[in-house]
């Protein structure tokens, strides 16, 4: 299916333009700007997998973590990237949301456009199991007279602002805070952090260890329908983190059909689908003019926090 797909694409490219017959002539690269491991990573995976089965070139993903500072190091990278296709961005919502706004040169005014989002995040505030405290409701009575440390992935993002504000409102805040590059089992094991807002996929290996306070999510995950939403606790912090593919505005638009046409099956595929049972994640293809109200959408409420 993923080839006959492709070829649709490239008879369509060829017919309109006669350019796409050229695309994808290189090698292509897709930019996930956080390590290995979890589900826009592995979800970008398949599309590379895909992407290269379909058109015959080499296809890799490439890490390029912020070291706590979140995906701008990445976003960086494919803004500095020639607009052909060749360099694809797999971006969580911080950076058309919050990127343009940080005063990297690169990333102001935004450079980039979305080619569809594909994933909405089970995002979590997490702690340990044998914490004394097992609802934020009681996280933040013991947060009246104990300091907490709070681990995220880095201070400008949605999640972390998120969950910043929900202790604000609720009354409470932690007695400090400090960024990762990856937040699983061993972060809260360790002692580094006493509550972290984290994806569900990098502690499922620990979920009988770990108490979920809250999900940062649009409606319950399906895998933890006990545990209330952000929203649900404070209806003014209706968030959700997502993640999908992007390039340069630049980019020609039978180059953009191309790519489109490979991630939106994989994402239709019984792998991806499969994926979203086990891990509670919403997987779909949310096409670009979707996305980009989507972006609009976000914006808005990031900026009235």
């Amino acid at each position: 299916m993923i080839k006959q797909i492709a070829a649709a694409a490239l008879a369509f490219g060829v017919s309109a333009t006669g350019a796409l017959a050229e695309y994808p002539d290189r090698p292509v690269s897709i930019v996930v700007p956080f390590p290995p491991g979890d589900l826009e990573d592995v979800l970008t995976r398949m599309v590379a997998e895909d992407f290269q089965e379909a058109y015959g070139v080499p296809t890799a993903v490439i890490n390029v973590p912020g070291g706590g500072g979140g995906p701008f190091p990445g976003a960086v990278q494919v803004a500095n990237a020639p607009a052909d296709g060749s360099v694809i961005g797999s971006f969580v919502v911080a950076v058309p949301v919050v990127g343009p706004n940080l005063g990297i040169p690169e990333l102001s005014p935004n450079p980039f456009e979305p080619l569809g989002i594909f994933l909405t995040y089970p995002f979590v505030i997490a702690a340990s199991g044998d914490a004394p405290y097992s609802t934020m409701q009681e996280l933040a009575d013991y947060a009246q007279d104990n300091d907490l440390v709070l681990g995220h992935f880095g201070a400008p993002l949605v999640p972390t602002r998120v969950t910043l504000a929900l202790a604000d409102r609720m009354g409470f805040s932690y007695g400090s805070d400090a960024a990762f590059d990856a937040l699983d089992c061993n972060t809260l094991a360790s002692g580094d952090a006493d509550v972290i807002n984290t994806t569900l996929q990098l502690i499922l290996p620990c979920l009988d260890d770990v108490t979920i306070l809250a999900s940062v999510t649009g409606e319950r995950i399906s895998i933890l329908d006990d545990v209330p939403t952000v929203a649900e606790i404070e209806p003014s912090l209706n968030l959700s983190l997502w993640n999908g593919l992007f390039v340069h505005r630049d980019t020609p638009q039978e180059v953009r059909d191309a790519i489109i046409a490979v991630a939106r099956e994989t994402m239709a595929s019984e792998r991806a689908q499969t994926l979203a049972e086990e891990t509670g994640a919403l997987i779909y293809w949310q096409n670009a003019e979707e996305a980009t109200a989507q972006i609009e959408a976000d914006t808005d409420v990031i900026n009235g926090l």
